[in-house]
């Protein structure tokens, strides 16, 4: 059976890793993560990607969360029959149950990936336009009290990037190492057959 994954973009490092290390025969196909700056991009950017290579697969997975799509993606699966993987956002997949009970103590956490790290300053500081308007900090900001970085692959350039980050947002870092979690999780079930999803009607 030919598989395909359409995946996020910030998702790419860890789901090619994920693919290679299951020794999987899937072909994969990225979404630009700057789709998340305008969510209602998501879902016409991966049916768009869907149509073009529909013909060349048996199966066809979404490897998107929801990600502020506010039910978009859920609704493309179940129209086209395909699988998407459980769960809201990457920070959900990577921490699982940790990501909640980060929420819960604070709600004003601020979230970083390694992805984010790695790009800190193109997704954060360019999509935000705090390169051009850096008084827009405060405003973006002000209601954040900490950040926590949930690393997947950490490293001491990552986590010096990391605490860089958080000096230019003027806020305290904490590092939780998470893997791929239940990224990794949910993919293994799709890929085995197990259907990991929660289809918005």
């Amino acid at each position: 059976m030919k598989t395909a994954i359409i995946f996020c973009g910030a998702l790419a490092r860890e789901i090619l890793d994920i693919v290679q290390k299951h020794g999987w025969d899937a072909e994969v196909f990225g979404i630009s993560a700057m789709d998340h700056m305008y969510p209602e991009r998501i879902a016409p950017d991966v049916e768009k990607r869907y149509l073009e290579i529909r013909d060349r697969f048996d199966r066809v997975l979404i490897g998107f969360g929801d990600c502020g799509s506010r039910g978009a993606v859920d609704k493309l699966a179940t129209k086209y029959n395909l699988e998407r993987i459980d769960g809201p956002h990457c920070y959900e997949m990577y921490g699982g149950a940790t990501f909640q009970e980060l929420m819960d103590e604070e709600p004003g956490t601020f979230f970083l990936t390694d992805f984010l790290v790695r790009g800190f300053k193109g997704t954060i500081l360019k999509g935000l336009g705090l390169d051009r308007f850096p008084d827009l900090k405060e405003d973006y900001f002000r209601n954040y009290k900490r950040i926590v970085y949930l690393a997947q692959n950490p490293n001491p350039d990552l986590i010096a990037q990391a605490q860089k980050a958080a000096d230019y947002l003027e806020l305290p870092l904490e590092v939780r190492t998470t893997g791929y979690g239940l990224l990794e999780e949910r993919l293994v079930a799709m890929m085995n057959g197990g259907i990991a999803t929660d289809f918005a009607d």
